[in-house]
C-alpha cells in the first residue's frame, strides 16, 4: 500500500499520478488526511498523558524520599486517572490505526509518470514489436484443433477430472510443456536468478502482502477449511519469503525464479478470449522476481523486458511490448509492460507476460526494507515478471509453426523436446 508519510508530503504528486487511474482521487486522499490527523492527534494526545504519568511517576518518588507520605498517596490517586486516560487512548489510536490501513488497501499504487493516461487497453502504447506475422493457408487450424488431431492436450478430459478450463496434456504435448519449463528456468538462471520451488498454497498474510487480498479474493482458490489459497503466481510466495526482513544493500539486487503452476478462477470470463488454451483455470509459469534499491529499480525493469525479448526470439514468435495505461494497470503495479506473441490462426495477440515495478507498494505491507551504508533503513522496490507463461506459449507454437508434414519446433527449443517436429498421425 501507499506510504502515509508520501501522502502526506507529496499531497500534489500523489494526486497527479493517481489522477491516471480510474478512481475518485479527491475523495480518496481527502479521507485520507482526515484518518491520518485523526491518528497523529491521538497518538500526540497519547504522547502527551504518557509523559505526564512519567513525570507524575517522578514526583510521587521525591515525595516519599522526602517523607512526605500522604502527599504521595494523594498524587497515586491521580495517577490512577491517568492510567484510564492512557488506556482509553490506547484503544482510540488502535481504532483509528486501522481505520486507516483499511482504507489506504483501497488505495491503489500510484502510477509512474511515464505511464499514458487511458481507461481501456485501447489506451496502451505499443513499445515496440518485433518480427515477420506468419502467413497461414486458409486452412491453417487454431491450436484447439490442432491439439486433438495431433493427440497434444484434452480439454475435455480436464472437464471430466476436474471442469472446464484445466487441459490434461498428452505425449509430445506434455514434453512440450516440460521443454518450455526447462528451456525458462534455465535462461533465467543463466541471468543470475536463483531457481525457488515455493508452495503452491499461502496464508492469507502472504496474500495480502503482495496485493492479492483484499483485491482479488474472487480470482483465487480458496481452501476454507484451513483459509489457505491456491497461489496465481509463483510471485506470491517467491516474494513473501522476504517478508518483515531488513536486508543489506550489497545483498541487492536480489533474483529469484521460480516455475509453479499457477491456479486463476477467471470469474465472468467468456467468449472467443476463453477458447482453448487462451484462458484456462491452471497453466504453467516461470516467474522472475527481483528487489531492488529504488534507484535501481527502473533499469532492472528495463533488464527484466530484455530477458522476457530474449526468449521471445529464441522461440522465433513474433511479440510485441505495451506499456500499460493507468486505467489497464494491476491494482499494486507503479508501472507495467505486457509482452503479446502473435497467434496466426487466430489472428490475434495474445498476452504472455506480464513485467511490473511495485516501487514501496508491496514492501510497506511486506515491511520488506534495506540497511545502506549510511545505516538508514529504507523500503525496498519490488519488481516481478513472467518469462514465460506457457498457456498462451502453447499456443502460439502451434498455431505459427503447422505445416504439411507436422508441427515444427524451434531450433533453440529442439534440446529439450528430443524432436524437431511433431508429425502427423
Amino acid at each position: 500500500m501507499l506510504e502515509t508519510a508520501y501522502l502526506r508530503n507529496h499531497p500534489d504528486e500523489a494526486r497527479k499520478r493517481l489522477g491516471k487511474r480510474n478512481i475518485d482521487v479527491e475523495g480518496l486522499l481527502a479521507k485520507a488526511t482526515v484518518l491520518d490527523e485523526h491518528r497523529r492527534g491521538t497518538q500526540q494526545k497519547l504522547d502527551a498523558e504518557l509523559a505526564a504519568m512519567n513525570d507524575q511517576a517522578r514526583a510521587i518518588g521525591e515525595l516519599m524520599k522526602a517523607g512526605k507520605r500522604e502527599e504521595a498517596e494523594a498524587a497515586k490517586a491521580k495517577t490512577a486517572t491517568l492510567k484510564e486516560h492512557i488506556a482509553a487512548l490506547k484503544d482510540e489510536l488502535t481504532a483509528a490505526e486501522k481505520a486507516l490501513d483499511e482504507h489506504l488497501w483501497t488505495i491503489p499504487n500510484a502510477p509512474q509518470e511515464r505511464v499514458p493516461n487511458g481507461k481501456t487497453p485501447e489506451d496502451n502504447v505499443t513499445v515496440m514489436q518485433k518480427g515477420t506475422l506468419p502467413q497461414l493457408p486458409a486452412n491453417a487450424k487454431p491450436h484447439w484443433d490442432l491439439g486433438a488431431e495431433y493427440g497434444l492436450f484434452s480439454l475435455e478430459d480436464g472437464v471430466k477430472l476436474t471442469g472446464a478450463g484445466f487441459p490434461v496434456y498428452h505425449g509430445q504435448g506434455a514434453k512440450l510443456q516440460r521443454a518450455l519449463i526447462a528451456f525458462f528456468l534455465d535462461h533465467a538462471m543463466a541471468a543470475g536468478y536463483m531457481e525457488v520451488m515455493p508452495p503452491l498454497m499461502v496464508n492469507a498474510d502472504s496474500a495480502f502482502a503482495t496485493g492479492q487480498l483484499p483485491d482479488k479474493e474472487g480470482q483465487m482458490y480458496h481452501a476454507t477449511a484451513d483459509d489457505l489459497y491456491l497461489i496465481p503466481t509463483a510471485e506470491v510466495p517467491i516474494t513473501n519469503l522476504f517478508r518483515d526482513t531488513i536486508v543489506d544493500a550489497a545483498q541487492l539486487p536480489i533474483k529469484r525464479v521460480g516455475h509453479t503452476p499457477c491456479f486463476r478462477r477467471e470469474a465472468g470470463s467468456y467468449g472467443k478470449d476463453v477458447r482453448g488454451l487462451n484462458r484456462v483455470h491452471q497453466f504453467d509459469k516461470v516467474e522472475i522476481v527481483r528487489i531492488e534499491a529504488p534507484e535501481t529499480s527502473n533499469a532492472a525493469l528495463e533488464e527484466m523486458t530484455n530477458h522476457v525479448k530474449g526468449l521471445l526470439d529464441a522461440l522465433e514468435l513474433p511479440y510485441r511490448q505495451l506499456l500499460l495505461c493507468g486505467g489497464d494497470m494491476g491494482f499494486t503495479s507503479a508501472i507495467t509492460y505486457d509482452m503479446e506473441v502473435y497467434a496466426g490462426a487466430q489472428k490475434r495477440w495474445l498476452e504472455v507476460s506480464s513485467i511490473s515495478n511495485f516501487e514501496t507498494f508491496q514492501s510497506n505491507r511486506l515491511k520488506l526494507r534495506f540497511r545502506g551504508a549510511d545505516k538508514k533503513v529504507r523500503l525496498a522496490h519490488t519488481l516481478n515478471g513472467s518469462a514465460l507463461a506457457l498457456a498462451r506459449i502453447v499456443a502460439a507454437l502451434l498455431e505459427n509453426n503447422q505445416g504439411p508434414d507436422g508441427i515444427r519446433i524451434p531450433e533453440a527449443l529442439r534440446p529439450y523436446t528430443g524432436f524437431d517436429l511433431i508429425a502427423k498421425k
